[in-house]
């Protein structure tokens, strides 16, 4: 997130879905995953064209490590966003299992 980019609110936890998930300007952006053994595994980040380069994968990126560290889950990045991201924000690496 730039400082030109506006914090998304409103980023809800689907745990029965296995999603981190919010609507912005009523598109729906998501992080999917899969849990086993206490290690997220993410398997999906989509943000529709109409809201993309507002930093919105960002930022559901980051609410889902934080949330991850929180629960004490390792985290596998199987997306290649997610996968990007944890390569660029260093201070995620110890999440990495």
């Amino acid at each position: 997130m730039t400082l030109n980019t506006p914090a998304v609110t409103g980023i809800e936890h689907d745990a029965a879905a296995h999603r981190f998930q919010t609507v912005v300007d009523g598109q729906r952006a998501v992080l999917d995953y899969q849990l086993d053994a206490g290690v997220m595994v993410i398997t999906h980040t989509g943000v529709p064209q109409a809201i993309g380069g507002r930093g919105i994968a960002a930022q559901l990126t980051r609410y889902a490590l934080d949330h991850a560290r929180a629960a004490g889950w390792k985290v596998v990045p199987a997306c290649t966003y997610a996968a990007t991201f944890m390569q660029r924000h260093g201070e995620y690496a110890d999440l990495l299992g």
